[in-house]
Parts: structure tokens; C-alpha cells; sequence
């Protein structure tokens, strides 16, 4: 894990074997974040699991969020955003500076905003 490194909680955080961080990412863990192992993030991946209601009101009062799982030889790519709720299959790759806003099958390249499938790998 390259520094600076930044979470919420950090207890939600669970991590597999050999996971490495490059500099500068964010784990806003308000939920639960599985990482396999062997994954790979480029510097400046956030991921971020909370989320908040539409209606203004509400978001005076409530937050809350979902969980999310990341497969094992996974590879994020530098800038991506992993936003609440999302499943990254594993062998999966993520483009740089893809927003990943939905979940991404096992063994494809993947990028964009939205992130969408490429390509298998």
C-alpha cells in the first residue's frame, strides 16, 4: 500500500492475499468492500460505498449505502471510481478513469463513463 491511503473505517475493509494500492486511493467504506486477491489499483482509485437519497430533505437526515465485492486478479486501472453496490467479476480489467456504476462480468476489459464491457480478455 503506496501512502497516502484513505478509508472511513478501515474495520470494513477486507482484503485478500497480496492486494496492492498505489498512492493516493480512497476506500469510503461505510459498507462492506471484499477484495480478492492479487488486485491491482492504480493510484488515485476511490471506492465508494456510500450513497444518499434524491430528495432533499432526506438527505438532511439519512445516509446509507451498499456493499462492494471485487474478484480476485482483478486490475483497476489509475483514476477509476468504484461507486456503491457494484460486483467486479474476477480477471476482470478496469480502464483508467472509468466510472464503474453497475456490475462488470468475470474476464473482460472494461472502461468508460459509464463503465461498459470492451472486451473479453
Amino acid at each position: 500500500m503506496q501512502p497516502p491511503f484513505y478509508c472511513d473505517y478501515g474495520s470494513n475493509i477486507h482484503l485478500g492475499k497480496r492486494v496492492y494500492f498505489n498512492y493516493n486511493c480512497i476506500v469510503l467504506d461505510v459498507c462492506e468492500v471484499r477484495i480478492g486477491d492479487y488486485v491491482l489499483f492504480g493510484p488515485g482509485v476511490q471506492i465508494l460505498t456510500p450513497l444518499h437519497p434524491r430528495d432533499a430533505a432526506l438527505r438532511r437526515e439519512q445516509e446509507f449505502g451498499k456493499p462492494v465485492e471485487i474478484g480476485s486478479d482483478v486490475w483497476v486501472a489509475g483514476g477509476a471510481l468504484i461507486l456503491a453496490g457494484v460486483h467486479i467479476g474476477p480477471r476482470a480489467i478496469i480502464g483508467a478513469g472509468s466510472v464503474v456504476t453497475r456490475d462488470i462480468p468475470a474476464d473482460v476489459f472494461a472502461a468508460g463513463n459509464p463503465c461498459r464491457v470492451i472486451a473479453g480478455t
